[in-house]
């Protein structure tokens, strides 16, 4: 399926109906979020430790078909300038080995601050520093996925 490129809407192929889930991809975890159905909210489901592709990629593909998702919404790691560096790159890479797996459509979402937003509410809420490192990749996830959802949702 197609996976977007950076000169067009972002969320062009998303289908217009059903959950979408959104993914924090880091070095050693990626967050998982999904939607409701109606797609009003993003809600942080799990953080998957990251080991090889394979291992990870049957992961996602297992909440894909619990959740019955109809795209996947991937966090874009550009620098703070909108260039793209190191860590995009192996996104892109990521989003070219899932496609064939899942066969539904991949979008970016801008995910500066993402991970920065959710770590400065997580402390404002209190949250102890263990917890925080346990959830701050699915919160991220839900940001990213709910910023994505915002945009979707019509005016």
């Amino acid at each position: 399926m197609p996976v977007d490129t950076p000169d067009n809407n972002p969320l062009t192929n998303i289908p217009e109906r059903g959950k979408i889930m959104g993914l924090d991809l880091g070095t050693k975890t990626i967050g998982v979020a999904i939607s409701d159905g109606m797609r009003y909210s993003a809600t942080p489901l799990e953080t998957i430790k990251r080991t090889k592709f394979t291992q990870d990629a049957e992961r996602i593909v297992e909440l894909i078909g619990q959740n019955q998702v109809v795209a996947v919404i991937l966090g874009l790691p550009l620098n703070m300038d909108g260039s793209e560096g190191p860590r995009v790159q192996s996104t892109r890479a990521f989003a070219r080995n899932l496609a064939p797996r899942i066969n539904l459509p991949i979008a970016f979402w801008d995910e500066r601050l993402s991970t920065s937003a959710v770590t400065r509410m997580m402390i404002e809420a209190d949250l102890r520093r263990d917890r925080r490192a346990e959830v701050v990749d699915k919160l991220a996830a839900s940001y990213i996925l709910q910023g994505a959802l915002d945009r979707l949702r019509p005016r």
